[in-house]
């Protein structure tokens, strides 16, 4: 008799010491799981391609930022750049709000559903750039820009290693632009990222 042949589901049920209604419960929460993880899988390379359009849009529309916030709020199992994103229409939310303690309140929100997002994925130069460039919109006097320095030198290391994970070639473009144009870098800094645009 093969191995695979022996260790059959129906001879492995009939090994087990578990009464049968404990396998039929167990078969029940496997179905339950697999369902549950299809009902809420994460987004896919499309979705994600989409999800980016629109964040680029929601900067300047509120309904929009407020219906992507919706959308990735419900997600349950987020990914670390999901989790980031989420982190950063908070940082929108403050954008949109006229009111001062709304604003405070979606920023101080935002960074620490950034921090969770980088604490997931310390290597994800896309979320260290989304939080710099978070902290980089912030009124300093506020105290929320603490963690500038830190993220760009993250940042600048991925482009000195050339490690840029999944990020595209126009993502890595655009955040060298970004970060040339922010003022926050050194000659050194700004030569190494001049080799990407």
């Amino acid at each position: 008799m093969l191995r695979s042949e022996y260790l059959s589901k129906e001879l492995l049920i009939d090994f087990l010491p578990l009464p049968k209604l404990m396998i039929k419960l167990r078969i029940i929460f496997f179905l339950l799981f697999a369902v549950s993880n299809i009902t809420y899988a994460q987004l896919s390379a499309q979705e994600i391609a989409i999800l980016k359009t629109n964040m680029v849009k929601a900067v300047e529309n509120s309904k929009l930022t407020d219906s992507l916030f919706t959308k990735l709020d419900k997600l349950t199992n987020k990914t670390a750049l999901i989790t980031g994103y989420t982190g950063t229409l908070e940082a929108l939310k403050a954008k949109h709000s006229w009111n001062p303690y709304n604003k405070i309140k979606y920023v101080g929100r935002s960074l620490k559903t950034m921090q969770k997002a980088i604490n997931m994925d310390k290597e994800n130069m896309e979320i260290r750039f989304m939080r710099f460039s978070i902290e980089f919109y912030t009124p300093s006097f506020l105290g929320f820009s603490k963690d500038l320095a830190q993220d760009k030198k993250e940042i600048i290391k991925h482009y000195q290693s050339e490690n840029f994970g999944l990020a595209d070639r126009e993502l890595v473009k655009n955040v060298a632009k970004f970060m040339i144009d922010s003022k926050k870098c050194t000659p050194a800094e700004v030569k190494i990222l001049t080799k990407h645009l």
